[in-house]
This record gives C-alpha cells, sequence and structure tokens, in this order.
C-alpha cells in the first residue's frame, strides 16, 4: 500500500488544530502568540518551498548540486546558531562552519557508503533526507551547548580563574564547563533513547511505516538515524569549542567576551 497523498483542504484542516495551543497561550497572556502565528506561517511557506525545490533535486539527482545543498546548509546552520546563542560571529562563526561540515561529512558519508552500502553515496534520495536530519540535531546541540558552555564560563570566571592560579592548563580549567554543556545538551536526546519505542514512537520510524516500510525495517532505520544524529552532534560540538578555544582566550588564558554587547548588558 502506497502513501496516502494529503489534499490541500485536508491540509487546512489539519493545520486549523493550531487553534488549540494559540488559544490557551491567548487566555494566558503569554505574549508569544503572535510569534506563533508567525512561526506557523512560516512553516507553511518554508515547508511548501522546500517541497519545491527538493522535488527538483531528486529529479536532477545531481552529486554537485546535492553538496552545494549540503554547503549552503553548513552557513545556514552556522548563521542561525550564532543568532540564537548572540555570540561574537568573528570568534564562532569558522569554528562552528568547520565542525558542522566535518561532523556532517565523515557521519554521513560513513552511514551511507559503509552502513547502507550504497554504490553512490550522492544519490539525492538518500544523501538529501541524510545530511538534512543531521544538520537539524547538530544544530540544536550546538546551540544548547555553545550558550550553557560561554554563559557559565563568563558567569563563574573566578572559578575559571582559581583553577588556572592553581596550576590547572586551560584545558583542565574549562573542563568543568564543557562537562555543563554536554550535559545540558544531551540529556534531553538520552531521555528520548531510553524510552523509544515504549512511550513514545519517533517521527523517522512513523513516516517510513506511513510511506509503505515494513515495521521492521522502519526500526533499523530509526535505530540508526538516532546513533548517527547523536555521533555528529557531538563531533560538531566538540570540534567547535576545541576550535573556538584560541578565540576565547587569549595568550595568558584570560577569557575573552564572546558574547554581542547587548547580552554582555
Amino acid at each position: 500500500m502506497g502513501t496516502i497523498d494529503i489534499s490541500i483542504t485536508s491540509l487546512l484542516l489539519g493545520v486549523i488544530l493550531m487553534a488549540i495551543p494559540i488559544y490557551f497561550l491567548w487566555k494566558y497572556y503569554t505574549g508569544i502568540v503572535k510569534s506563533t502565528i508567525n512561526a506557523v506561517l512560516r512553516m507553511i511557506v518554508q515547508m511548501f518551498l522546500v517541497g519545491l525545490y527538493l522535488k527538483y533535486l531528486f529529479l536532477w539527482d545531481n552529486p554537485w548540486l546535492n553538496v552545494l545543498w549540503l554547503i549552503i546548509m553548513v552557513f545556514v546552520a552556522s548563521e542561525t546558531s550564532l543568532k540564537r546563542t548572540n555570540l561574537k560571529r568573528k570568534m564562532l562563526m569558522l569554528p562552528l562552519i568547520i565542525g558542522f561540515f566535518t561532523a556532517s561529512i565523515l557521519i554521513g558519508v560513513y552511514f551511507l557508503g559503509i552502513i547502507l552500502k550504497l554504490d553512490n553515496i550522492f544519490d539525492a534520495q538518500y544523501f538529501i533526507p541524510i545530511f538534512g536530519i543531521l544538520m537539524g540535531n547538530m544544530l540544536g546541540v550546538n546551540v544548547i551547548g555553545l550558550n550553557t558552555f560561554y554563559y557559565n564560563l563568563q558567569r563563574e570566571k573566578s572559578y575559571y580563574y582559581f583553577l588556572l592560579g592553581n596550576g590547572a592548563t586551560v584545558d583542565e580549567a574549562i573542563t568543568p564547563f564543557v562537562k555543563r554543556a554536554l550535559v545540558h545538551s544531551f540529556s534531553p536526546a538520552i531521555a528520548n533513547m531510553a524510552v523509544m519505542g515504549l512511550v513514545a514512537l519517533p517521527g523517522t520510524m512513523i513516516g517510513q511505516i506511513l510511506g509503505g516500510s515494513t515495521p521492521d525495517v522502519a526500526i533499523k532505520y530509526q535505530m540508526m538515524i538516532i546513533v548517527i544524529t547523536n555521533s555528529a552532534s557531538m563531533l560538531s560540538l566538540m570540534t567547535t569549542l576545541n576550535l573556538s578555544k584560541r578565540a576565547t582566550f587569549d595568550k595568558m588564558g584570560a577569557i575573552i567576551n564572546p558574547f554581542n554587547e547587548e547580552k554582555k548588558k
């Protein structure tokens, strides 16, 4: 049985369900009703545009276009991370780009070439969805991880300098802050992983089953998606943190403020 298509009318009827959360956000004066409505409208427009260009990317199936798409996504993800964390572009942009690109290439190519054993790893049907889901997960983890690391480093400068003054190297002195960043950014994923299949069925698995895949195939893909997204997220975050150290600390180990002025205030 193939996938059941959703008509435009049915899609609109489905979107109406967003009236439920919007109503309660309005009732309790949360102040985010307008931003929620804007987000829904942007989501609808953006998803239709994505569907349009993905249709042609799949149709052309050109390796160079697929790689170009990946490069664009790396830059968009890096820019988004900077905006959400309010970190300085000159300090974090290049480390973010390298972190995203390196992690996605290493993990994505490993999955497509070693696990799936594709003859052509640039096949748009696999290349674009896999790198897309990797990028989305890396973005979320980097935003939480970087914000946690730099915010706590700024807030607890005295503790950092105390460790440094007692003989610790910069790497040793920032270890507690790296630890906290990892805990904050990966705890949600670990919690979801622990109850997956019992409390909830993940979206990728449901999508494959609705698309006609058998449950056993969908389950195997879902497990691999969890593994590669967490691996890529960890690799990208640690790469970014390590590469940004030169810009974060001066030669004496003093902290250089990484936030834009409005964050500093």
